[in-house]
């Protein structure tokens, strides 16, 4: 069964026994984050909370919480699938001959069926709420830790436009601070916040949405780190192979929403106009403290009938952001490697939270080419913000922690095989000496060559003959074993 949004989404798992149905009455202030928490670390359900205290609204929350209900929310059997799929389309060479273009046909077809597409009217709007019936507090918004400084709204797609009308859609947490206000987390480097800038600097009122809900893929392609000017929907019509289906918002009518989603909240943010926001308990494993961000004012809210709230917590990993973050890790492998072709995989534990580490696996051809990789992931998007980047040779799996810290204490003269950096750091890293930038350590785990200035002989891999592993396998099997 295609998903479409949300709803289908959450039959397609309650059918693989994947969902489970929480008739007690829960709070959305702390408890529904206790149970999310418990459920995403011991890999257990997606949740949909029926009964939940102060609101006539269900929550969705965990669905992405593991990576096969990532990858039945990307359509695909296993999350490396997405990689396949940009690898095949990079690929693609010129056709030079009428046979080669013929071939490319079914291709092209495809790949112009993936832009948004614009209708007038979708299941988002079956409900609209305009005025004082606008209300952000009737929304089942969570209180996610103790020390978070208000409820939030977190699973967000932000659709914003630069006042040249170029789109993008982003997920930024918004602190609910009353019925129609709301802070806007967004940070520098993100497009949403570039957006403002821009409005701000030409003294206009900036239109925006937040789509809450909707088809999985949707969703997730407001977390990838698109390139500045790329339209997110483009990418969701890539994974989901058909277009996005966009309808105007209603009070907002530059600003075009995804059809199929649960809730659209529509409004505006005003030039200069900051508020205090925070603390909030965040991806990192610690609470982002307090500081001043744009206000977004709310003029309209609109939603299905019987509308379902989709959420999110993060907080100390693994959570069910790791997911989405290791498809985009799976999805973005390719334009890596178009890029820098000598890289053969790369993996962002779960434990680096995104951008604290990276290991990564390459082709060697040349003395000192680790540290090219290295400098060249520091200036690449937003790898940029990696703290830590471990280089390793080809055939070591970077998936394998073990094998690659195995790897690092094997190989690593620690005197030789160090590269300190300096550069920008994720404003969320509290360990940083100044907010937004911070040292780098670069570690060269590669086996060292006599032109690195490696005098030694170096030792072969311990590793049994091949012949002697099979007799002995197929003599262990006889007895059992």
């Amino acid at each position: 069964m295609p998903i479409e949004n949300l709803r289908d989404f959450l039959q397609a798992l309650e059918a693989r026994g994947q969902l489970l149905r929480v008739r007690e009455k829960v709070s959305p202030v702390l408890e529904i984050t206790a149970w999310a928490d418990r459920a995403v670390k011991s890999k257990g359900p997606a949740l949909l909370f029926e009964n939940v205290d102060g609101s006539a609204m269900p929550v969705a929350i965990n669905l992405f919480g593991t990576p096969a209900r990532t990858a039945l929310a990307l359509g695909v059997q296993d999350l490396n699938e997405l990689g396949h799929a940009v690898d095949e389309l990079l690929r693609q060479r010129p056709p030079g001959t009428m046979l080669d273009k013929l071939k490319m046909v079914p291709l092209l077809l495809q790949i112009a069926s993936y832009p948004p597409r614009k209708v007038s009217s979708g299941p988002c709007h079956e409900v609209v709420l305009q005025g004082d019936a606008a209300d952000l507090t009737a929304l089942p918004a969570l209180q996610c830790w103790p020390e978070d400084g208000g409820r939030y709204l977190t699973l967000t797609n932000v659709f914003t436009r630069d006042p040249q009308g170029v789109p993008n859609c982003g997920m930024y947490r918004m602190q609910v601070f009353d019925r129609a206000t709301a802070a806007m987390h967004w940070h520098l480097h993100h497009d949403g916040a570039r957006h403002f800038r821009e409005w701000e600097q030409a003294n206009r009122r900036m239109p925006a949405a937040v789509a809450i809900g909707g088809d999985p893929a949707v969703v997730y392609s407001a977390t990838a780190p698109m390139p500045p000017g790329m339209d997110e929907m483009l990418l969701a019509g890539f994974i989901r192979k058909k277009a996005v289906e966009m309808v105007p918002c209603v009070s907002q009518p530059d600003i075009f929403v995804p059809a199929q989603a649960e809730i659209v909240i529509e409004g505006y943010l005003e030039p200069g106009e900051r508020r205090r926001e925070g603390p909030f308990g965040d991806h990192t494993g610690f609470y982002s403290l307090p500081d001043d961000y744009p206000v977004f004012h709310v003029t309209a809210i609109t939603h299905r009938k019987d509308p379902i709230y989709q959420t999110i917590v993060v907080g100390m990993p693994p959570m069910e952001d790791t997911y989405l973050g290791k498809a985009t890790e799976r999805l973005f492998l390719p334009f890596l490697k178009l890029t820098l072709p000598e890289i053969v995989d790369y993996n962002l534990p779960e434990f680096g939270v995104f951008h604290n580490c990276a290991f990564v696996a390459i082709r060697k051809s040349y003395p000192q080419h680790a540290r090219k990789v290295m400098h060249a992931l520091w200036g690449l998007g937003q790898l940029m913000l990696t703290k830590v980047i471990v280089v390793v040779d080809e055939h070591v799996n970077v998936q394998n922690q073990d094998e690659v810290l195995f790897h690092v204490g094997a190989n690593c003269d620690f005197n030789r095989d160090l590269e300190r950096a300096t550069g920008p750091a994720d404003i969320l890293d509290h360990a940083s000496q100044h907010p937004g930038w911070s040292g780098k350590l670069g570690i060269d785990a590669t086996r060292k060559w006599k032109e690195e200035g490696y005098g030694r002989e170096w030792p072969g891999y311990t590793v049994m003959d091949p012949a002697v592993k099979k007799k002995v396998a197929e003599q262990m099997k006889k007895l059992g074993l």
